[in-house]
């Protein structure tokens, strides 16, 4: 299946807007319909760290566990969640471009259930909508001076 691909250019700093999609405490400010995210490991930042991500979708509250599988400070993240019969992988890069930062997000779609197979193409489009609308958010926290939550500390990963 075709990967959804988005991209913005963020008038910030490249540690804020890397900081703000790569720590889930910091994308929760961002995006405002995230209404819950708890933690499912004691580490709470970089790879092996895995959460439930509570989120408004069309009216009601809906759940996804991801985790974080890939982690290169200020350069990329990518998190992944098997959910509903489907593998969602999605890569989140930050560079700079002169003086702004290139946010580019791709998110890879597997179906492996039957169903799925059948619902990814249908659903496609929310999906479409759910991340563009992610991407502004971020872009609109981050020009806007969002603070990140404090420095991580990488012996405890909190």
């Amino acid at each position: 299946m075709k990967p959804i691909i988005a991209s913005r250019t963020i008038d910030a700093p490249l540690s804020l807007v890397f900081q703000t999609v790569s720590d889930v405490r910091n994308f929760r400010k961002a995006v405002p319909h995230i209404t819950n995210v708890e933690f499912l490991s004691e580490q709470q930042h970089g790879v092996g760290t895995r959460f439930r991500e509570t989120r408004m979708m069309k009216g009601r509250e809906q759940s996804v566990e991801l985790e974080v599988a890939e982690f290169a400070d200020n350069e990329r993240v990518r998190m992944v969640s098997d959910a509903g019969g489907t593998v969602w992988d999605t890569l989140f890069t930050v560079s700079l471009v002169g003086d702004a930062v290139e946010l580019k997000m791709q998110m890879d779609i597997r179906p492996h259930a039957f169903l799925a197979r059948l619902m990814i193409p249908l659903i496609r489009g929310m999906v479409v909508k759910g991340v563009e609308s992610d991407m502004d958010a971020v872009k609109s926290y981050c020009e806007s001076g969002g603070e990140p939550c404090g420095a991580i500390d990488e012996t405890t990963g909190s």
